[in-house]
């Protein structure tokens, strides 16, 4: 999978970072992209970028705060005037539906795909598809606002290629099978079972992406274990008491999140618009000092997850 971030401010553009949203690319085969939040001039952020509207088949809204919002509508319409007909899902908190619909029909607009959207207004277990386990958790913010935990299935293991040629167990359509574990009959008419020649599966990536929150119980069941975080870090640690005051986090306190709900990796985002980017090493060395494997994402980072 990959992660395109496309907007990094909090709050309101600058001239170095827009309003929050992601892409991650699942790199399947159905060529699936998710949005994580549509702040305004998302859409203009993509067109710099490899993302496809077309593509993004799924839409999770953190929360109603306009940052996090605004652009949505015009996405939308902007899919549906690229022709595109493929379903496309929106979960949000309660309240985005009503914010959809009323906009989409003042505006006199119309899609040409099948829209669906999805209320959410507490703890929930979202959906498992294309190999993925989705959930949410409520979070701590002046509006309702939640975070999203994404669990990828584990993989099978690679084929012990050196084993198969020790072996002579020639390549043929049967080491699909082998890889799956299966029982297969080569040509020769040896019989083997594919188990004793994958390698251990490989663990599926888990990632949580955060929405605004000042420091909260459920954000550590959202992150637990998780392979990467995504989470704000609007204000310096210096900050907190003002931070929190109005359910935002410090650098220090999402890396504090991350060292103890036992992650691999946290990059933090939605940065406030008093910092420019020549503070960005300052704020990322507040959070290394706790928690060293810290990224700062800025607009069009890509990370491979």
């Amino acid at each position: 999978m990959e992660l395109t971030f496309l907007g990094t401010n909090a709050g309101v553009p600058s001239k170095e970072r827009n309003v929050t949203s992601m892409v991650i690319d699942l790199q399947n085969k159905q060529k699936s992209m998710w949005m994580f939040d549509c702040g305004e001039a998302t859409q203009h952020q993509i067109l710099h970028t490899r993302i496809k509207v077309s593509r993004i088949n799924k839409i999770f809204i953190t929360h109603l705060h306009g940052d996090h919002v605004f652009g949505l509508p015009g996405l939308l319409c902007s899919r549906s005037m690229g022709g595109t007909e493929t379903r496309l899902t929106i979960y949000g908190p309660k309240g985005i539906k009503r914010f959809i619909e009323t906009t989409l029909s003042l505006s006199g607009s119309y899609l040409t795909y099948p829209l669906d959207i999805v209320e959410i207004e507490e703890a929930s277990f979202l959906f498992k598809e294309e190999g993925i386990k989705v959930s949410c958790q409520p979070l701590s913010h002046p509006v309702f606002c939640l975070g999203y935990r994404l669990e990828e299935e584990n993989r099978a293991g690679k084929l012990d290629a050196e084993k198969l040629k020790t072996e002579n167990i020639p390549a043929g359509p049967w080491l699909q099978s082998l890889k799956l574990g299966e029982k297969v009959t080569l040509p020769d008419g040896r019989e083997i079972n594919g188990q004793d020649y994958v390698g251990p599966k490989i663990k599926g990536c888990h990632i949580a992406i955060f929405g605004d929150t000042q420091p909260t119980p459920n954000a550590l069941i959202l992150a637990k274990d998780a392979d990467v975080i995504v989470h704000e870090a609007t204000f310096k640690h210096d900050m907190a008491e003002q931070a929190n005051s109005r359910g935002h986090s410090t650098t220090v306190q999402a890396a504090q999140l991350a060292k103890e709900a036992n992650v691999n990796k946290l990059i933090i985002t939605h940065i406030s618009s008093r910092y420019l980017l020549e503070d960005a090493e300052e704020l990322l060395a507040e959070s290394r000092q706790v928690f060293n494997n810290t990224e700062l994402a800025s607009d069009f980072t890509v990370f491979k997850l």
